[in-house]
Parts: C-alpha cells; structure tokens; sequence
C-alpha cells in the first residue's frame, strides 16, 4: 500500500577492532574494514554494504519490472560504482547489462525506479536521528 508506514530494524554489535556483527531478521552480517585501514578485513566495509543493498535492490527491482510484463531476463547485472568525495559518495553510478537488447533493459529502467527502495531512500534524503537507547 503505497504511503503506509512501516519499520526494519537491524542491530549491530561492535566486536572489537573496526569489526561488527550486524543482525538482520534471522541473518548475520559481519562488517569490518580492510587491514590498510586498521581492521581485518573478515567482512565487507560498511560503504560497500551500501553499494551492495543499492545493486542487489535494483536488481530486484528490474526483475520485478520485467516479471509484471512477462519478460525473462537473462543474465541480468547491476554493478554499482561510488566516486568519493572527503568523507561520502559524491556520485553513484548504476551499470545494468544483460543478455537481453539494450532497448528491452532501458524500458524497465522508469519501473525499477520506482519501486527500488533504496535508490529512492538515497533520492529523498531521510531524517537521521542520533539518540541514546
């Protein structure tokens, strides 16, 4: 239902170093930073979990667009390059290929937008609250 109100909650868990255990529903992500910047490197970087939820979400999102209109797509590819800027992403950009014609991908592109949670939460900047709990 579109503008009904609803909440994900994650949890993450600090374990020591530049490392975290996220819990996500019923799954575990570790997060962690690369050795040249002081951690472990036993998981993703919490920015590359951030082109990853945008890749994966558009992914969804352009396979769900072409289930609504009874297309297959084969070998369907999102990857997601950010520029950096200081301390943020300046630029994302989202390269979709697949085995279908370009003509095919591109009609599916307007729908994919719109129901891809993420890039629209990106779009749309959110309210970030810090509190104590």
């Amino acid at each position: 239902m579109a503008g009904a109100v609803d909440q994900r909650t994650v949890d993450a868990r600090w374990t020591g170093g530049l490392r975290a255990v996220v819990r996500a529903g019923d799954h575990e992500i570790i997060v962690d930073e690369p050795e040249s910047a002081g951690g472990t490197d036993t998981g993703p970087q919490p920015t590359d979990l951030l082109l990853a939820s945008i890749a994966s979400c558009f992914a969804l999102a352009m396979a769900y667009a072409a289930k609504k209109r009874d297309i297959e797509l084969s070998d369907l590819r999102v990857r997601v390059v950010g520029t950096y800027e200081g301390l943020k992403f300046t630029r994302i950009e989202l390269l979709i290929g697949s085995e279908e014609p370009p003509e095919v991908l591109e009609g599916l592109i307007p729908a994919a937008e719109r129901v891809c949670y993420v890039t629209n939460t990106l779009r749309q900047t959110p309210e970030i609250r810090i509190e104590l709990g």
